[in-house]
């Protein structure tokens, strides 16, 4: 990845190569939001727009053959590379990844095409272990919110694996203080509070849209858990034991939790003074 980063970093024309090439082969299709992202980091928008103009003409084609995904990863890591390069904001870039989310949503909503492939072999596994209790619309719309929060998920670890390549080159470790800061603020946390509030009572936001108003929290907790085993001086195991623990459906409620007390408290300020 480094290699790929002092590549892009030579030039415009290098960039151009990169995400030209890379962006036909599949899966490492994704390493051309990245790539666009670097730009947009650390040239700005004006720099970074000709590359992104060039990176759609191969992820272009993966939407002719019926895969836009690739399309909607570019255009979201590109915007959320924006908002962090403007804002300097881990927070207030989390919260525009909520609308990456929304809209692979709407799109699954007006092209239902791919979402009843997938929905029709559920329905099959469904009837053919006679497993009761399942509303189908209800799985419908879970399902729909369930793709919008895993590609959101996914956009911010994109842009996460640019501002990585960014520091690697420009600021070697700064990425690891900026991860290791990412802190959701009281006022925040309260708002998404209420936002789940909202979607969990079924009033004005669909319930599945939790998903998207938990994504903030998951993030902030899991840089509290890093920045708390750095500064602990802890071995790297216990970060693998925390990774393997977060399959536990508890787990990620316990995380949540955590992250929202941290709005009040902030750890990391009580973890320096202690040390």
């Amino acid at each position: 990845m480094r290699g790929l980063a002092e590549f892009v970093m030579r030039g415009r024309k290098q960039a151009i190569i990169a995400v030209l090439g890379l962006g036909l082969i599949p899966l490492l299709n994704f390493l051309s939001p990245i790539i666009v992202g670097l730009v947009f980091l650390r040239k700005g928008l004006h720099e970074a727009s000709f590359v992104f103009a060039w990176a759609i003409l191969p992820i272009g084609a993966w939407v002719v053959i019926g895969d836009p995904i690739p399309l909607f990863m570019l255009i979201g890591v590109s915007g959320l590379a924006v908002v962090l390069r403007s804002t300097e904001s881990w927070e207030f870039t989390l919260l525009a990844a909520i609308a990456v989310g929304l809209g692979i949503e709407f799109y699954f909503r007006f092209e239902t095409e791919n979402l009843d492939l997938v929905l029709q072999q559920v329905r099959v596994y469904i009837e053919a272990n006679n497993i009761q209790g399942f509303v189908f619309e209800d799985l419908r719309e879970f399902m729909i919110s369930f793709i919008g929060a895993v590609y959101m998920f996914l956009a911010i670890v994109l842009l996460m694996a640019s501002r990585w390549m960014q520091a690697v080159l420009f600021n070697p470790g700064g990425f690891q203080v900026e991860f290791h800061q990412l802190r959701i603020r009281q006022k925040v946390a309260l708002g998404l509070l209420g936002l789940m509030f909202l979607a969990n009572s079924g009033f004005l936001l669909l319930e599945s849209w939790v998903m998207y108003f938990i994504l903030p929290l998951v993030f902030s907790g899991v840089a509290l858990v890093h920045a708390t085993v750095a500064r602990k001086k802890l071995s790297t195991m216990w970060l693998a034991a925390f990774y393997a623990l977060l399959v536990l459906p508890i787990s990620l409620e316990v995380l949540v939790l955590l992250a929202i007390v941290d709005s009040w408290y902030n750890f990391r300020s009580r973890l320096s003074s202690s040390s």
